[in-house]
């Protein structure tokens, strides 16, 4: 299904340095600020105490994270988790602070909250070490997911259109990572778990581009590299603004209403969505060009056979 069609190929090669020159600043600028800042880690990767409270109603979380916040609780997480009841409540850990009656504490913040009296479900404390131990999954998580795409698209395709995907998907991650670290938003496992998403789904449009790419190397013998990337890119337009724009509508929503528990969740999606775009088009191909690709890598010469000397 098309929404629109190009007749005419644009030249998009012809900007390609233009194109990674703006790609290697949003990068750097990236690890500039994952260097300086760092990560905003939650309380799953620093550690730091869970609470789960229900009440009798819906009980709105405002007046809770004000409370919260003037009892000395600031950086603490207040959202709702299976129905507009029940409340989870997360606390980082604090150096000198005395955790030996922490849950009574904030119970008793609560209660003068609200008129409602909450009822504790569960409190949980999460260790130092189980939050490195989380970080160093996630890595690993990150790690095998690289790995596993650059072995597929090798053998799908070819190594050069393989390391010039990775190299692209893999600047979306570090962006995505480079806004968090820059306004100090909270990364969670939610966030970390959009990361790995938007990395396969950026993979996707890189491998629809790329699939274009070898079909027009077979068809058309009478166009160079630049100009099979560009009618590669240019038709395939179409799809691109149908899928990402579609998802982008979900995640939208998720951004606008899904409340504190999906809103960095989603911000993370619409970063990855938002770059993705660009460095699957526009990033990924030049540097295929680059690289070397040519009609030779996708075309099987047929060797004639030695006729047998009597």
């Amino acid at each position: 299904m098309e929404f629109f069609r190009i007749k005419k190929d644009y030249p998009f090669m012809r900007h390609a340095l233009v194109f990674n020159v703006i790609s290697l600043l949003t990068f750097l600028l990236a690890v500039f600020f994952l260097a300086t800042r760092g990560l905003n880690l939650s309380v799953e990767f620093t550690g730091g105490t869970v609470l789960e409270v229900t009440y009798a109603e819906a009980q709105p979380l405002e007046p809770l994270r004000e409370a919260l916040a003037a009892d000395g609780y600031t950086d603490t997480l207040v959202q709702n988790f299976g129905s507009a009841r029940d409340i989870m409540i997360r606390l980082p850990n604090k150096e000198g602070a005395d955790s030996n009656g922490l849950a009574e504490r904030v119970m008793g913040t609560l209660q003068k909250a609200s008129a409602q009296q909450p009822e504790l479900r569960r409190v949980e404390f999460v260790g130092p070490q189980v939050g490195k131990e989380l970080a160093s999954d996630g890595a690993m998580a990150l790690l095998l997911v690289i790995f596993g795409i650059v072995v597929y698209l090798a053998m799908r395709f070819e190594w050069r259109l393989g390391v010039a995907t990775i190299i692209a998907n893999l600047h979306d991650v570090v962006i995505i990572l480079g806004f968090f670290a820059f306004f100090q938003w909270e990364f969670s496992l939610a966030v970390l778990a959009a990361t790995l998403a938007v990395l396969g789904y950026s993979v996707n449009e890189s491998v629809v581009v790329f699939d274009r790419v070898r079909e027009t190397f077979r068809k058309k013998r009478n166009m160079s590299t630049p100009e099979v990337l560009n009618h590669a890119i240019t038709s395939t337009i179409s799809r691109t603004v149908i899928t990402h724009g579609s998802t982008q509508m979900m995640v939208l929503s998720m951004l606008l209403f899904g409340g504190e528990t999906l809103h960095y969740f989603a911000m993370a999606l619409t970063i990855g969505i938002c770059f993705g775009i660009y460095s699957s088009v526009l990033v990924a191909s030049p540097l295929a060009m680059w690289l070397g690709v040519s009609r030779e890598q996708f075309i099987k010469v047929k060797k004639e056979k030695e006729e047998a000397v009597v």
